[in-house]
């Protein structure tokens, strides 16, 4: 099975909100977006069933970075075939003590996005989004759009453009 992107704008329903209202701020018409069943949500079954190649596809990972109190959340979108490199470059990036994966229901309930369909297009404004350098390389990727039920199809170098968003050399490593 393929995927079938038709531009945003004539698919909005197949949005989350917050991503929504994101790309009618960003003006981005060059974003597309596609159903999926959203039981093939996670990386490896929309690969697979899609017949995406995993190495254009683009993961939003929440890490929660702790300095004694204050947790801040942070988007890290990197290549499926690459892992985050949370506790050493994410840590020293957002001069944190402690980092690791956000807990699920913290990521849901923060981002406004169901788990799965977690993507850096339309997260709150605080957040520091990193993007993977090699990410940009990709050309154009998929990522999540905010529900289980479709994901986005976008050129990569638009993360780049998002706000508070950092290209970083190093934030992955081979997977």
């Amino acid at each position: 099975m393929s995927l079938h992107p038709v531009p945003w704008r004539s698919a909005p329903e197949l949005l989350g909100p917050s991503v929504r209202a994101a790309l009618e701020t960003l003006s981005w018409d060059d974003v597309q977006v596609a159903p999926i069943d959203p039981t093939d949500a996670d990386t490896a079954a929309f690969c697979a069933r899609y017949d995406w190649p995993m190495d254009r596809s683009a993961n939003c990972v929440v890490v929660a970075a702790r300095r004694g109190e204050v947790t801040t959340l942070v988007a890290c979108v990197v290549l499926a075939t690459t892992r985050t490199d949370v506790n050493g470059f994410v840590r020293r990036k957002v001069d944190a003590r402690k980092a690791s994966f956000a807990a699920m229901d913290d990521a849901v309930a923060q981002s406004s996005m169901e788990y799965g369909g977690i993507t850096p297009v339309g997260l709150p404004e605080t957040w520091p989004v990193l993007v993977d350098a090699a990410v940009l390389e990709a050309g154009t990727v998929v990522v999540g759009s905010g529900i289980r039920g479709s994901k986005l199809v976008l050129p990569a170098s638009r993360l780049a453009e998002l706000p508070r968003a950092e290209v970083c050399l190093g934030l992955a490593s081979p997977g």
